[in-house]
Order: structure tokens, then C-alpha cells, then sequence
């Protein structure tokens, strides 16, 4: 993959449609529904700032969609295996961080960085 001209996307286990985020909402406060990405990129009630700062300094475009909402060819490429980090080129998609990947990450966004920077190396892709 040609590492100058990619993007990231990141597909989180979970609906985007209003009942799909409160009904997640909920299930995580009783422990019913659970998304490793969604607990690098959010608190409580919003985007956490530590994550914007982290996507911020990527140098590269990284955009989030939910698994309703997510191009069907990334879901292809991850086999539907969600949450999942995927980097694409044109029409190629590889998979940088997947489900287990993300879950040892425990919600850690400068651990995520650090995975996420090795992950695309894997794949030879470099981030500034």
C-alpha cells in the first residue's frame, strides 16, 4: 500500500441511529454492550480530547463510522469482525487493528497510538 496516499477508518462495534447509541449507552452502563474503539474514542458523554489530540497528530485522515453506517467494502475487508482499524488506498483495505488488538488496548488512547503507528509499520504503511 502506498503509505502517502491512505486513510484510516475505524468501524465500531455499535449502531450510529439515535436508538442505536442510547440503546448502547445503556448496555455499557449495565454491561450488556461493550466496543473497545468506542472506549478509546469516547467517555462518558462525549469524544474524549485526548482522542481528538491523538487524530489530530496522525498527519493522515481517519474517519469513524458505526457498523449501520460503515462502507460495505470495509466490512468486507474485516470480514465483519468489529471493532476494527482498517487503512485504505484506492481500493485497497488491510486490516491494521482488529477486535482482539483493540480490546488489550483497555481504552488507552496513547497505547492505541503506539498499536496503531506498529499496526500500519505491519503493513508498511508509515505515519509521521
Amino acid at each position: 500500500m502506498n503509505s502517502s496516499e491512505f486513510s484510516l477508518i475505524g468501524v465500531y462495534d455499535a449502531d450510529g441511529t439515535f436508538v442505536g447509541e442510547v440503546r448502547y449507552w445503556v448496555g455499557a452502563r449495565i454491561g450488556r454492550a461493550h466496543c473497545s474503539l468506542c472506549e478509546i474514542t469516547h467517555g462518558v458523554f462525549r469524544e474524549k480530547q485526548q482522542w481528538r489530540d491523538c487524530r489530530a497528530s496522525l498527519g493522515v485522515q481517519f474517519k469513524t463510522f458505526h457498523r449501520d453506517d460503515a462502507p460495505l467494502d470495509v466490512l468486507d475487508a474485516c470480514a465483519h469482525q468489529l471493532p476494527v482499524v482498517v487503512a485504505q488506498s484506492g481500493d485497497e483495505i488491510v486490516v491494521v487493528l482488529g477486535a482482539e488488538d483493540l480490546e488489550r488496548l483497555r481504552g488507552d488512547v496513547e497505547k492505541f497510538h503506539d498499536a496503531l503507528i506498529a499496526g500500519c509499520a505491519k503493513q508498511g504503511i508509515t505515519i509521521a
